[in-house]
Protein backbone atom coordinates (compact mmCIF):
# COMPACT_ATOMS: atom_id res chain seq x y z
CA UNK A 1 0.00 0.00 0.00
CA UNK A 2 2.83 2.50 -0.87
CA UNK A 3 1.31 3.69 -3.58
CA UNK A 4 -2.13 3.55 -2.32
CA UNK A 5 -4.29 6.27 -4.38
CA UNK A 6 -6.98 6.82 -2.12
CA UNK A 7 -9.82 5.63 -4.30
CA UNK A 8 -11.43 2.22 -3.70
CA UNK A 9 -13.93 -0.30 -5.18
CA UNK A 10 -16.12 -2.70 -3.26
CA UNK A 11 -17.70 -5.46 -4.26
CA UNK A 12 -18.93 -9.34 -3.56
CA UNK A 13 -18.73 -12.79 -5.52
CA UNK A 14 -20.49 -15.83 -4.93
CA UNK A 15 -18.92 -19.07 -5.18
CA UNK A 16 -21.63 -21.93 -3.52
CA UNK A 17 -21.97 -21.65 -0.07
CA UNK A 18 -18.87 -19.08 -0.04
CA UNK A 19 -19.09 -15.05 -0.05
CA UNK A 20 -15.70 -12.93 -0.84
CA UNK A 21 -15.64 -9.72 -0.12
CA UNK A 22 -13.07 -7.47 -1.63
CA UNK A 23 -11.48 -4.25 -1.40
CA UNK A 24 -9.22 -3.18 -5.00
CA UNK A 25 -7.55 0.46 -5.25
CA UNK A 26 -9.36 1.49 -8.05
CA UNK A 27 -6.65 3.35 -9.68
CA UNK A 28 -4.18 1.35 -9.38
CA UNK A 29 -6.33 -2.16 -10.10
CA UNK A 30 -4.65 -4.07 -7.14
CA UNK A 31 -6.98 -6.06 -4.51
CA UNK A 32 -5.98 -4.50 -0.56
CA UNK A 33 -7.93 -6.83 1.42
CA UNK A 34 -10.07 -9.77 1.20
CA UNK A 35 -12.81 -12.18 3.05
CA UNK A 36 -14.30 -15.50 2.59
CA UNK A 37 -17.56 -15.98 4.18
CA UNK A 38 -19.89 -18.90 4.73
CA UNK A 39 -22.96 -17.29 4.34
CA UNK A 40 -24.54 -14.65 2.30
CA UNK A 41 -22.82 -10.81 3.79
CA UNK A 42 -24.86 -8.91 5.86
CA UNK A 43 -24.35 -4.91 7.30
CA UNK A 44 -22.63 -6.65 10.46
CA UNK A 45 -20.10 -8.67 7.83
CA UNK A 46 -19.66 -5.33 5.94
CA UNK A 47 -19.24 -3.56 9.20
CA UNK A 48 -16.54 -5.79 10.35
CA UNK A 49 -14.74 -6.35 7.56
CA UNK A 50 -14.45 -2.47 6.43
CA UNK A 51 -13.57 -1.68 10.08
CA UNK A 52 -10.93 -3.73 9.85
CA UNK A 53 -9.50 -1.91 6.76
CA UNK A 54 -9.99 1.11 8.43
CA UNK A 55 -7.64 0.20 11.29
CA UNK A 56 -5.13 -1.00 8.47
CA UNK A 57 -5.14 2.28 6.82
CA UNK A 58 -5.34 4.73 10.05
CA UNK A 59 -2.04 2.54 10.95
CA UNK A 60 -0.10 3.47 7.75
CA UNK A 61 -1.62 7.13 8.40
CA UNK A 62 -3.56 6.85 5.46
CA UNK A 63 -6.92 8.05 4.05
CA UNK A 64 -10.10 6.94 1.55
CA UNK A 65 -11.05 9.48 -1.00
CA UNK A 66 -13.35 8.06 -2.80
CA UNK A 67 -15.14 4.44 -3.03
CA UNK A 68 -17.51 3.04 -6.06
CA UNK A 69 -19.25 -0.30 -5.45
CA UNK A 70 -22.58 -1.45 -7.73
CA UNK A 71 -26.12 -0.67 -6.31
CA UNK A 72 -25.89 -3.61 -3.98
CA UNK A 73 -28.10 -2.49 -0.75
CA UNK A 74 -24.79 -3.93 1.54
CA UNK A 75 -22.74 -0.86 1.80
CA UNK A 76 -24.20 2.08 1.76
CA UNK A 77 -24.92 2.13 5.88
CA UNK A 78 -21.43 0.79 6.45
CA UNK A 79 -20.08 3.52 4.33
CA UNK A 80 -21.55 6.43 5.67
CA UNK A 81 -21.04 4.95 9.81
CA UNK A 82 -17.49 4.51 8.66
CA UNK A 83 -16.50 7.34 6.03
CA UNK A 84 -19.30 9.93 6.13
CA UNK A 85 -17.52 12.54 4.49
CA UNK A 86 -16.29 10.24 2.01
CA UNK A 87 -17.51 10.69 -1.65
CA UNK A 88 -19.74 7.35 -2.38
CA UNK A 89 -20.15 6.96 -6.48
CA UNK A 90 -22.49 4.33 -8.03
CA UNK A 91 -21.11 2.36 -10.62
CA UNK A 92 -21.94 4.07 -13.98
CA UNK A 93 -21.78 0.71 -15.92
CA UNK A 94 -24.33 -0.80 -13.77
CA UNK A 95 -27.01 1.95 -13.88
CA UNK A 96 -26.70 2.71 -17.70
CA UNK A 97 -27.10 -1.59 -18.02
CA UNK A 98 -30.47 -0.99 -16.34
CA UNK A 99 -31.56 2.17 -18.28
CA UNK A 100 -30.37 0.45 -21.63
CA UNK A 101 -32.58 -2.23 -20.39
CA UNK A 102 -35.69 -0.20 -19.53
CA UNK A 103 -35.14 1.14 -23.23
CA UNK A 104 -35.29 -1.89 -24.66
CA UNK A 105 -38.12 -2.96 -23.06
CA UNK A 106 -40.06 0.29 -24.27
CA UNK A 107 -38.96 -0.85 -27.61
CA UNK A 108 -40.54 -3.94 -27.22
CA UNK A 109 -43.70 -2.67 -25.95
CA UNK A 110 -44.11 -0.25 -29.24
CA UNK A 111 -42.86 -2.90 -31.44
CA UNK A 112 -45.85 -4.51 -29.66
CA UNK A 113 -48.30 -2.17 -30.72
CA UNK A 114 -47.22 -1.70 -33.98
CA UNK A 115 -47.97 -5.67 -34.55
CA UNK A 116 -51.22 -5.64 -32.70
CA UNK A 117 -52.28 -2.76 -35.83
CA UNK A 118 -51.21 -4.79 -38.90
CA UNK A 119 -54.14 -6.27 -39.97
CA UNK A 120 -55.07 -10.03 -40.39
CA UNK A 121 -54.62 -11.45 -43.71
CA UNK A 122 -56.79 -14.31 -44.83
CA UNK A 123 -56.40 -17.71 -45.63
CA UNK A 124 -54.89 -18.77 -48.98
CA UNK A 125 -53.55 -16.77 -52.02
CA UNK A 126 -55.04 -13.58 -52.51
CA UNK A 127 -56.97 -12.20 -55.20
CA UNK A 128 -55.90 -9.71 -57.74
CA UNK A 129 -57.97 -6.94 -55.26
CA UNK A 130 -56.07 -7.74 -52.18
CA UNK A 131 -52.46 -7.85 -53.16
CA UNK A 132 -52.05 -4.75 -52.69
CA UNK A 133 -53.41 -4.62 -48.88
CA UNK A 134 -50.74 -7.96 -49.35
CA UNK A 135 -48.20 -6.55 -50.17
CA UNK A 136 -48.57 -3.66 -47.28
CA UNK A 137 -49.02 -6.09 -44.52
CA UNK A 138 -45.56 -8.17 -46.05
CA UNK A 139 -44.15 -4.14 -45.78
CA UNK A 140 -45.17 -3.87 -42.15
CA UNK A 141 -44.82 -7.04 -41.05
CA UNK A 142 -40.63 -6.60 -42.30
CA UNK A 143 -40.48 -3.21 -40.74
CA UNK A 144 -41.35 -5.11 -36.81
CA UNK A 145 -38.72 -7.64 -37.97
CA UNK A 146 -36.50 -5.19 -38.52
CA UNK A 147 -36.77 -3.26 -35.67
CA UNK A 148 -36.23 -6.12 -33.90
CA UNK A 149 -33.15 -6.81 -35.31
CA UNK A 150 -31.75 -3.56 -35.05
CA UNK A 151 -33.20 -2.87 -31.26
CA UNK A 152 -29.34 -1.98 -30.03
CA UNK A 153 -29.28 0.84 -32.23
CA UNK A 154 -31.49 2.35 -29.47
CA UNK A 155 -29.27 1.89 -26.78
CA UNK A 156 -26.03 1.85 -28.66
CA UNK A 157 -23.69 4.66 -27.42
CA UNK A 158 -22.21 6.19 -30.39
CA UNK A 159 -24.02 5.49 -33.89
CA UNK A 160 -21.51 5.61 -37.38
CA UNK A 161 -23.38 7.33 -40.32
CA UNK A 162 -24.24 3.83 -41.48
CA UNK A 163 -26.48 3.39 -38.48
CA UNK A 164 -27.75 6.31 -38.04
CA UNK A 165 -28.89 6.25 -41.58
CA UNK A 166 -31.00 2.67 -40.60
CA UNK A 167 -32.21 4.42 -37.44
CA UNK A 168 -33.43 6.78 -39.70
CA UNK A 169 -35.17 4.72 -41.77
CA UNK A 170 -36.75 2.41 -39.12
CA UNK A 171 -38.50 5.46 -37.17
CA UNK A 172 -39.59 7.22 -40.56
CA UNK A 173 -43.14 7.86 -39.68
CA UNK A 174 -42.65 6.45 -35.67
CA UNK A 175 -41.74 9.88 -33.36
CA UNK A 176 -42.49 7.79 -30.51
CA UNK A 177 -39.36 5.58 -31.58
CA UNK A 178 -37.22 8.89 -32.28
CA UNK A 179 -38.02 10.11 -28.93
CA UNK A 180 -36.55 6.95 -27.33
CA UNK A 181 -33.19 7.15 -28.76
CA UNK A 182 -33.33 11.22 -28.14
CA UNK A 183 -33.64 10.43 -24.10
CA UNK A 184 -30.99 7.59 -23.87
CA UNK A 185 -28.83 10.24 -26.20
CA UNK A 186 -29.56 12.29 -23.13
CA UNK A 187 -28.44 9.73 -20.47
CA UNK A 188 -25.55 9.32 -22.27
CA UNK A 189 -24.69 13.11 -21.89
CA UNK A 190 -25.58 12.99 -18.14
CA UNK A 191 -21.90 11.33 -17.61
CA UNK A 192 -19.87 13.65 -19.57
CA UNK A 193 -16.92 14.23 -17.46
CA UNK A 194 -16.93 17.78 -18.99
CA UNK A 195 -19.92 18.68 -16.49
CA UNK A 196 -20.26 19.28 -12.78
CA UNK A 197 -22.57 16.96 -10.99
CA UNK A 198 -25.01 20.05 -10.63
CA UNK A 199 -25.23 20.47 -14.13
CA UNK A 200 -25.87 16.72 -14.75
CA UNK A 201 -28.28 16.98 -12.14
CA UNK A 202 -30.23 19.62 -13.80
CA UNK A 203 -30.16 17.87 -17.36
CA UNK A 204 -31.59 14.97 -15.10
CA UNK A 205 -34.84 16.56 -13.48
CA UNK A 206 -35.22 18.12 -16.92
CA UNK A 207 -35.26 14.47 -18.96
CA UNK A 208 -37.66 13.38 -16.10
CA UNK A 209 -40.34 15.71 -16.92
CA UNK A 210 -40.01 15.05 -20.45
CA UNK A 211 -40.07 11.41 -19.89
CA UNK A 212 -43.45 11.92 -17.39
CA UNK A 213 -45.15 13.83 -20.37
CA UNK A 214 -44.77 10.26 -22.43
CA UNK A 215 -47.57 8.66 -20.97
CA UNK A 216 -47.93 5.78 -23.97
CA UNK A 217 -45.03 4.19 -22.95
CA UNK A 218 -46.83 3.72 -19.10
CA UNK A 219 -43.72 2.88 -16.61
CA UNK A 220 -41.73 1.39 -18.07
CA UNK A 221 -39.20 4.08 -17.86
CA UNK A 222 -39.59 4.25 -14.15
CA UNK A 223 -35.76 3.81 -14.14
CA UNK A 224 -35.22 7.04 -14.98
CA UNK A 225 -36.60 7.89 -11.62
CA UNK A 226 -34.67 5.94 -9.59
CA UNK A 227 -32.24 7.68 -7.42
CA UNK A 228 -29.08 5.63 -7.91
CA UNK A 229 -29.08 7.76 -10.85
CA UNK A 230 -28.57 10.57 -9.11
CA UNK A 231 -25.56 8.52 -6.76
CA UNK A 232 -24.17 7.54 -10.28
CA UNK A 233 -22.94 11.52 -10.66
CA UNK A 234 -20.93 11.75 -7.80
CA UNK A 235 -17.59 11.43 -9.88
CA UNK A 236 -18.25 14.29 -11.94
CA UNK A 237 -17.36 16.69 -9.28
CA UNK A 238 -13.54 14.83 -9.21
CA UNK A 239 -11.39 14.19 -11.88
CA UNK A 240 -9.32 11.61 -9.80
CA UNK A 241 -12.69 9.69 -9.09
CA UNK A 242 -13.12 6.57 -11.26
CA UNK A 243 -17.21 6.34 -12.81
CA UNK A 244 -17.12 2.57 -12.50
CA UNK A 245 -15.93 -0.35 -9.94
CA UNK A 246 -14.46 -2.47 -13.03
CA UNK A 247 -11.01 -2.25 -10.96
CA UNK A 248 -12.62 -5.03 -8.36
CA UNK A 249 -14.86 -6.30 -11.37
CA UNK A 250 -11.63 -7.80 -12.87
CA UNK A 251 -10.16 -9.40 -10.22
CA UNK A 252 -13.78 -11.09 -9.53
CA UNK A 253 -13.73 -12.49 -13.27
CA UNK A 254 -10.02 -13.67 -12.64
CA UNK A 255 -11.10 -15.12 -9.57
CA UNK A 256 -14.12 -17.15 -11.95
CA UNK A 257 -11.41 -17.90 -14.23
CA UNK A 258 -9.04 -20.01 -11.98
CA UNK A 259 -12.22 -21.77 -10.67
CA UNK A 260 -13.11 -23.06 -14.05
CA UNK A 261 -9.74 -24.54 -14.56
CA UNK A 262 -8.86 -25.58 -10.94
CA UNK A 263 -11.92 -28.15 -9.19
CA UNK A 264 -10.41 -28.55 -5.88
CA UNK A 265 -10.67 -25.00 -5.02
CA UNK A 266 -13.79 -25.38 -3.26
CA UNK A 267 -13.41 -25.17 0.53
CA UNK A 268 -12.99 -21.72 2.64
CA UNK A 269 -9.07 -22.82 3.15
CA UNK A 270 -8.54 -23.43 -0.30
CA UNK A 271 -10.47 -20.02 -1.67
CA UNK A 272 -8.38 -18.01 0.98
CA UNK A 273 -5.14 -19.34 -0.30
CA UNK A 274 -6.09 -18.96 -3.92
CA UNK A 275 -6.90 -15.55 -3.21
CA UNK A 276 -3.97 -15.05 -1.38
CA UNK A 277 -1.63 -16.10 -4.07
CA UNK A 278 -3.63 -13.76 -6.86
CA UNK A 279 -2.76 -10.81 -4.14
CA UNK A 280 0.57 -12.02 -4.44
CA UNK A 281 0.83 -12.04 -7.88
CA UNK A 282 -0.55 -8.47 -8.23
CA UNK A 283 1.85 -7.03 -5.66
CA UNK A 284 4.62 -8.59 -8.10
CA UNK A 285 2.98 -6.93 -10.83
CA UNK A 286 5.46 -4.10 -11.56
CA UNK A 287 8.77 -6.36 -11.19
CA UNK A 288 7.17 -9.35 -13.77
CA UNK A 289 6.21 -6.38 -16.02
CA UNK A 290 9.51 -4.74 -16.20
CA UNK A 291 11.19 -8.51 -16.46
CA UNK A 292 8.96 -9.44 -19.85
CA UNK A 293 10.01 -5.87 -21.28
CA UNK A 294 13.81 -6.50 -20.55
CA UNK A 295 13.42 -9.69 -21.91
CA UNK A 296 12.45 -8.64 -25.01
CA UNK A 297 14.79 -5.71 -25.86
CA UNK A 298 17.64 -8.40 -25.12
CA UNK A 299 15.85 -10.56 -27.97
CA UNK A 300 15.23 -7.53 -30.41
CA UNK A 301 18.95 -6.56 -29.97
CA UNK A 302 18.27 -3.23 -28.26
CA UNK A 303 18.78 -3.47 -24.71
Amino acid sequence: MADFSGYLAIDEVYDGPFCILSIVDNRHHRRLAFRVLEHDPTHADMRSFLGDFQVQLETRQLQVLGITTDGSPLYPKPLAELWPNVRHQLCEFHVIKEVTKAMLHAVAKLRKELSAKIPKQGRGRPGKAQKAQARKISRQKQRVADLFENRHLFVRHELTDKQKKLLGELTRGLPQLRVLRQIMDEVYRLFDRRCKTSTALDRLEKLRKRVSRLKQLGRTLDKLKSPTLEKALVFLDDRLLPSTSNSVERSNRRFRKAQKGIYSVRTRQHLEERLALDLQRERRSPQRQQTIKTLHQARSGSG
